[in-house]
């Protein structure tokens, strides 16, 4: 079939991180030569004025890179169509912002076009305004190429006239044309309008090393694969058809098979190459720390987007704003066991830690302490009320390297630590007691005794050390929730932000500032996750778990795991402590099968949120649901009946999904968590238990869900509820009431108001099960 080249169009394939560079190389890209510029706009009806203004807008594109100025680049402009007609000459403007405004009100002639009769002005009349050939000359024809002439011929008298033609192509070019019209190599000196930023970077990369100065420092020019895509007609075979034609003998035809042909225009990909100039940008350092996302703000300027935990300082550090006031001691293993470099790390942690929290407005006094065979109190409670003499003193410290007595340090601090006064007057004296217990070697005595010791001095411990040291670290705080342990030396200061809540938990310890609350957690346990990822999901449940006290008066946790179909891992009421539950939740196995949050939720509403299965009446009731995204569309129905009945449903995707799926399950998007990656679970943890923690305050519908079993109706009353019961009795309506026998007296009077608190809540968990059983 025959191809007749119609239209083309120049694709660069470029990320979004080289936009960026070639951004940043458009900001430095100033050609300051002795330079003669001649814009040739075609200003042709086949162009039409939307184009026309195109073109106009890349001419001022293209001035953006040219240094404007008398001695330096001068710029003029003709436009053409039937006829060439010089807009503004060479000398006529003499700064940058002068000539893009007279370029701006440039208006469209119309007419044909007539690119050879251009030419040949050029050749006749030279560049008006110009330095007469004493500087370089550079022609940029802006054009779609379908020139009513031959152009060929002006086009070689130009280029031997030593003037550098580039060739802009606008619309849809005729790129042979164009071509014909470019500079050796053509390569380099045909750009294309759609893309203005980078095909003015092209016009600098190809001018820069012959008539340009060289590139900015760090800037670079290089080579790039892009597409010429053509729109070309075609001429195709659609098929034949019965036709008659004549035949040699008298008065007869003969019918014959004759091609219908058909044209049709298809896109063809012609592989190129293409020049830019690249420049570093502020990013290139990644300055942006603890998983930070660095973005470009000029040439040398950036910010960084931190995650959730950090952003103590510009570059992402822990934020470690203490939100609470503490008298706080630091206790620091000074012995042979911890090394010289390894108390060396422990200053430089502490070190960091007070820089960030100690503010204006110091909310506590600091000691800091350290043993060995001996304990010293160097820096006492309250000695110093400025950072900077803090730091200083904190720089004082010596490696002693005795042996390593931890337990014998605890009690002398229990009893000694906290028994010197306050030297300013203004500090609080009632404030809690914390010790923070900075060791990384195992104790050579006996530390069973120091939870105790703690105990009796109403003192707070929280032990920080390697992940060799969680056991013993555990052993000496008495509570695994009391402990920061770190993988690596460089990860002792990723724990900051977790050492900080631990602090300002003294005064919560019982899960949500000691709020009651009913927790479910329902985990994608689908093919779409898989095994491995599954494993980070159940770690991430188990983590979350350790920060509540899990018990019947406070926080109750249930676990769904589903795939096609929802199953209970354990009820809101079986597990009574921590350890039960985080050993529960080790044994919950991968499912693998399709994904259906919906039946996760509707399992939760209607088997797991309900008295029978333990949960408790007037208590705050959240549902985390963990998934990747799958199997969402049946769940927005089953997450609004839950939050209709006053369950709170938090969202947490790992991955992409639709933003308007996620939002119709979550119902808003205080309720949605997005994450990019299983990697990145770990930082959105604490914000996580924050917000459950934020809706455990909320007030509470005593008849949302219903306690009321067997379809009992509560009533609700002034701080209280009754339920009316239907051929059953009891408070909850728990007991059938039985043909010929006598009703039952009931645990209360039938009407009588049924009234609890978060406190009193266990006299109904505990006595319902002890009945139950």
């Amino acid at each position: 079939p025959t191809v007749l080249l119609v239209l083309g169009v120049l694709e660069i394939h470029v990320d979004q991180e080289m936009i960026g560079k070639i951004s940043a190389a458009v900001k430095l890209m100033q050609c300051s030569a002795s330079l003669d510029v001649l814009f040739l706009l075609d200003g042709s009806y086949s162009i039409g004025k939307g184009s026309f203004e195109r073109s106009k807008h890349f001419a001022g594109k293209l001035c953006d890179a040219l240094d404007i100025h008398p001695d330096r680049v001068r710029v003029g402009m003709i436009q053409f169509s039937s006829t060439p007609h010089l807009e503004f000459p060479l000398d006529s403007y003499l700064t940058k912002q002068e000539v893009k405004e007279r370029i701006k009100r440039t208006l469209f002639r119309g007419g044909s076009t007539e690119t050879g009769r251009a030419l040949k002005y050029v050749l006749r009349k030279g560049f008006p305004g110009g330095r007469n050939s004493s500087v370089p000359e550079v022609l940029i024809v802006i054009s779609d190429g379908k020139s009513q002439g031959s152009t060929a011929m002006p086009a070689m008298q130009v280029k031997e006239r030593h003037i550098t033609v580039f060739a802009v192509g606008i619309k849809f070019p005729r790129w042979e044309e164009l071509h014909v019209l470019a500079s050796e190599p053509p390569e380099q000196h045909l750009l294309f309008a759609g893309d203005a930023e980078d095909a003015a970077n092209g016009l600098y990369s190809a001018l820069t090393g012959s008539v340009c100065s060289a590139t900015a420092p760090g800037c670079k020019v290089e080579s790039h694969p892009c597409e010429r895509r053509t729109l070309e007609t075609v001429k195709e075979l659609a098929g034949n058809y019965v036709c008659w034609k004549g035949s040699k003998q008298p008065n007869a035809v003969q019918p014959s098979l004759c091609p219908f042909i058909r044209w049709k225009r298809v896109l063809v990909k012609y592989p190129s190459r293409c020049f830019r100039t690249v420049c570093p940008d502020p990013c290139d350092s990644q300055p942006c720390q603890n998983g930070g996302t660095c973005v470009p703000e000029g040439l040398d300027r950036y910010q960084c987007l931190c995650l959730v935990g950090y952003g103590g300082d510009f570059h992402c550090a822990a934020k470690l704003s203490l939100e609470c006031s503490v008298d706080l001691l630091f206790l620091l293993d000074s012995s042979a066991g911890v090394t010289l470099e390894g108390f060396l790390r422990y200053k430089a942690f502490l070190k960091r830690f007070l820089q960030a929290v100690m503010g204006q407005d110091w909310p506590m006094n600091v000691g800091v302490a350290q043993y060995d065979d001996d304990v010293r109190i160097p820096i006492e409670l309250g000695q110093h009320k400025d950072t900077l003499s803090l730091m200083k003193s904190i720089d004082a410290l010596n490696f002693s390297g005795g042996r390593t007595l931890t337990g014998r340090a605890l009690q002398h601090i229990a009893e000694h630590g906290f028994r010197s006064t306050s030297v300013f007057a203004d500090m609080q004296d009632n404030l809690p007691h914390v010790v923070v217990l900075l060791t990384d070697s195992k104790s050579q005595d006996s530390v069973a005794e120091a939870p105790q010791h703690m105990k009796d001095q109403n003192l707070f411990l929280i032990g920080v050390g390697s992940s060799f040291m969680r056991a013993e670290l555990t052993k000496v705080t008495g509570n695994p929730q009391q402990t920061v342990v770190y993988s690596d030396p460089q990860d002792l200061f990723n724990r900051i932000p977790e050492l900080q809540r631990r602090i300002c938990s003294v005064d919560n310890a019982e899960g949500c500032q000691a709020q009651s609350l009913d927790l479910a957690f329902a985990v994608d346990a689908s093919s779409g996750v898989g095994p491995e990822n599954f494993l980070r999901l159940r770690h991430f449940v188990r983590s979350s778990c350790s920060h509540f006290t899990i018990n019947r008066d406070v926080t109750q946790i249930a676990l769904v795991i589903y795939g096609s179909k929802a199953h209970t891992a354990f009820a809101l009421a079986v597990h009574a402590s921590n350890s039960a539950v985080l050993q529960a939740i080790d044994q919950v196995p991968f499912l693998g099968d399709s994904a259906s949050a919906g039946s996760a939720l509707l399992h939760i509403y209607g088997d797991v949120m309900t008295v029978q299965k333990g949960a408790r009446p007037g208590v705050n009731k959240v549902v985390v649901l963990l998934t990747n995204g799958g199997g969402l569309e049946d769940a927005a129905a089953p997450a609004q009946q839950l939050r209709h009945n006053g369950i709170l449903v938090f969202v947490v995707v790992v991955g992409d999904t639709q933003r308007d799926t996620l939002l119709r399950v979550a119902g808003s998007p205080s309720y949605l968590v997005h994450i990019s990656s299983y990697e990145d679970l770990q930082y959105y943890q604490g914000f996580i238990i924050e917000r459950i923690c934020e809706e455990a305050k909320s007030p509470v519908n005593l008849c949302k869900p219903n306690p009321c079993m067997n379809q009992g109706v509560c009533i609700l009353g002034p701080g209280s509820y009754r339920c009316e019961c239907h051929g059953w009795e009891g408070p909850h309506c728990e007991s059938r009431i039985l043909r010929g026998d006598s009703p039952r007296s009931p645990v209360l009077p039938p009407h009588s108001h049924v009234q609890w608190s978060p406190r009193g809540l266990q006299h109904f968990s505990r006595a319902f099960w002890h009945t139950k059983r």
